[in-house]
């Protein structure tokens, strides 16, 4: 089992990263952080990615994947989480207003309203 937490490099992102350490902590498992921008399996690890995990407690266990380009992001945080039999998902959270919600619709509504696990949002402090 593993915390999955849905990154990006935003405050919306390092905030979700931070509360998904101390999630997996607090159920004594593994994290794993899906970088939703989408990169080529291949590639390095991002060198801002690298710098968070490390400021991570060092004894856990944190892998990390990338979304394909090909699979939207409510899809690849959904998917991921299923695959990795993730106990909880962890995903940041900004405003928008409703006629934003509206027209361009809501990862993080999709995520919460589908997910077959608990999930945590987190909003970036201001």
């Amino acid at each position: 089992m593993t915390v999955l937490v849905a990154y990006n490099e935003s405050p919306q992102g390092e905030a979700a990263f931070r509360a998904a350490v101390e999630e997996a902590r607090r159920r004594a498992t593994t994290l794993t952080v899906l970088v939703l921008t989408p990169q080529p399996e291949t590639s390095p690890v991002p060198a801002h990615l690298t710098d968070l995990v490390e400021t991570a407690d060092a004894g856990a266990v944190v892998e990390i994947a990338f979304r394909s380009d090909k699979i939207d992001v409510a899809d690849a945080i959904l998917d991921h989480a299923e695959r990795s039999e993730a106990e909880a998902i962890v995903i940041g959270s900004r405003k928008r207003s409703p006629v934003g919600k509206f027209l361009l619709g809501s990862t993080t509504q999709r995520v919460l309203l589908d997910a077959a696990v608990p999930v945590l949002v987190i909003k970036a402090a201001v």
